[in-house]
C-alpha cells in the first residue's frame, strides 16, 4: 500500500513508492488524450468523407509515416516546438507528445471504420433531406462508434508505456507536482530509472511499477468499455 500513497525515498534508503508518477502518468495521459483523440477523430473524417482529393493524400501519407516514426523522434519533435520554446520541461511537453503519437493511430483506425459503413446508409440519409455533416455526425459516427472506440483504446495502451518522449519533455521528479508547467514524474519514466539502477529494492519497485503500468491500462479501457456497454444497452431500450 505504501507503494501507492509515498514518494521514492532517497538513495540508499529502503522503501518508498511510486505516487507522484501514478498521478504524473495520470495527468499526462488525460492531458495527451484531450489533444489528441478530437484532433485523431476529425482528421478521420476528413479522410473518410472528404479527403478524396490530393491535401487527403498527403494527411494519409503523414499518418502513415507518423505512425512509423520512432518515439524517440517524436520526443525530440515536442522539445523543439515546446521545451525549447517555453525554456523549461513540462507535463504539457509531455502531453504533446503523446498526442502527436496518438493522433495518426486515431486518424487512420476512424477513417477506415468509416468506410466500413455501407455507402446506402449516407445514401437514405441523403435521400431524406439531411445534409452531410449531420450524416456524418448523427447517423455514419454513431455505426462506427465502437470500431472507432477500439481504435482509441489501442491508442492510449500504447502511448501509456511510452518512456522516450517524456524524457525529452516531462523529464520526471522525484516529488508531488500537479502543475502543467512544471516537469513530473511518470510510471514509465522511474520504471527506467529503477531498473537501470543497481540497487535490489529499486529493482523490485521497477516489477511494482510495471504491474501498475498494466493495471492502469486494463482499468481504463474496462471503465471506458463498460461505459460504452451501458450507454449502447440503454438506447437499444
Amino acid at each position: 500500500w505504501a507503494f501507492l500513497t509515498h514518494t521514492p525515498k532517497p538513495v540508499g534508503e529502503i522503501g518508498g513508492g511510486m505516487a507522484n508518477a501514478i498521478v504524473g502518468s495520470t495527468l499526462i495521459l488525460g492531458m495527451g488524450s484531450l489533444m489528441g483523440i478530437p484532433f485523431g477523430i476529425g482528421a478521420g473524417i476528413y479522410l473518410a468523407e472528404y479527403g478524396r482529393n490530393r491535401f487527403g493524400a498527403v494527411i494519409r501519407f503523414t499518418a502513415d509515416v507518423l505512425n512509423g516514426v520512432p518515439s524517440i523522434v517524436i520526443g525530440l519533435v515536442a522539445y523543439g516546438l515546446v521545451v525549447f520554446t517555453e525554456g523549461h520541461f513540462s507535463a504539457f511537453a509531455g502531453a504533446v507528445a503523446l498526442a502527436i503519437m496518438m493522433i495518426p493511430m486515431v486518424a487512420r483506425t476512424t477513417e477506415q471504420m468509416l468506410l466500413l459503413v455501407p455507402q446506402a446508409v449516407r445514401e437514405a440519409a441523403f435521400g431524406l433531406g439531411i445534409p452531410q455533416w449531420r450524416t456524418t455526425i448523427s447517423i455514419t459516427l454513431a455505426t462506427a462508434r465502437a470500431g472507432i472506440l477500439t481504435g482509441i483504446m489501442l491508442a492510449f495502451a500504447r502511448i501509456a508505456g511510452e518512456t522516450a518522449p517524456l524524457m525529452f519533455t516531462a523529464l520526471g521528479n522525484q516529488f508531488w507536482s500537479f502543475s502543467a508547467n512544471q516537469p513530473i514524474a511518470a510510471v514509465p519514466l522511474q520504471i527506467y530509472t529503477y531498473a537501470l539502477s543497481p540497487y535490489d529494492d529499486w529493482h523490485r519497485q521497477a516489477w511494482a511499477g510495471a504491474l501498475v503500468l498494466v493495471a492502469l491500462i486494463v482499468g481504463t479501457i474496462s471503465l471506458v468499455r463498460f461505459i460504452f456497454a451501458r450507454s449502447t444497452l440503454r438506447e437499444a431500450r
